[in-house]
């Protein structure tokens, strides 16, 4: 089997969002032929992620201070903002361009919402096996509300395996290393 190299994408702490020490990691054009909601889901569960739902754009910016996050784009293209809470300027963020066929891991405490998205734009969204299931955050509290949910994020579990290549996978040596 071929291992799949994610991009990566580093986000420093924002006012209102956790963010991670952990990157942002991207798999470009890596779900199977052909590519549906239920193969990007078969695909990602092989891995030791469990689906938590199919959605679609998204504009409202949170984060999950419980548990790390994958999507398994199986439709369209959105830009997405990263890096960001409900209260923190747009230029503090990162603008990612997803599309059909991309994988994205979002650890935990990262800022995440769609700016723009094509009509058709669907993702399966898949969390790591015995993570709890994600609670929002919108990205208002600052102070020591934040630094609680900082804390809290950075101590979600290491994921079992890699979503797209599987317990030997680079997510795996890429976070520890982070």
């Amino acid at each position: 089997m071929t291992v799949v190299t994610p991009e990566t994408h580093s986000l420093p702490r924002n006012r209102f969002a956790p963010n991670s020490r952990l990157p942002i990691l991207i798999y470009r054009d890596c779900l199977p032929l052909p590519i549906t909601e239920a193969s990007a889901k078969s695909f990602l569960e092989s891995h030791a992620w469990l689906h938590g739902g199919t959605w679609g754009h998204i504009p409202r910016r949170h984060f999950h201070p419980n548990t790390h996050e994958c999507y398994g784009i199986f439709q369209g293209e959105s830009t997405m903002l990263v890096g960001c809470g409900h209260n923190d300027d747009e230029a503090d963020g990162l603008k990612l361009e997803v599309r059909k066929g991309d994988v994205i891991v979002l650890p935990a405490g990262t800022g995440h919402c769609n700016l723009t998205s094509t009509p058709d734009y669907r993702y399966v969204g898949v969390y790591p096996e015995g993570a709890p299931k994600w609670r929002n955050e919108l990205g208002k509290a600052e102070g020591p509300a934040i630094e609680a949910l900082r804390k809290e994020a950075e101590t979600v579990a290491m994921p079992k395996a890699d979503p797209v290549n599987g317990a030997d996978g680079p997510l795996l040596t890429l976070w520890a290393n982070a």
